[in-house]
């Protein structure tokens, strides 16, 4: 259960700042990623969703 959460992570949290069309991309290239690459480029995909949900955050208190 803790290995599919971790494999859903990045698409769903970029899911959940309200872009789909990003987050099915996301996850095309996630998946092969962590199988080929190991799971190294685990952090890029972090740091994206961090940026996408502080970019939703910074338009939500310019409204």
């Amino acid at each position: 259960m803790n290995y599919l959460l971790a494999i859903l992570l990045p698409p769903l949290s970029i899911l959940l700042t309200g872009r789909p069309i990003l987050s099915i991309l996301v996850f095309i290239i996630w998946i092969p990623a962590l199988i080929f690459s190991g799971g190294l480029t685990h952090p890029m995909f972090i740091l994206l969703a961090w940026l996408l949900i502080f970019q939703s955050r910074e338009g939500r208190r310019a409204r």
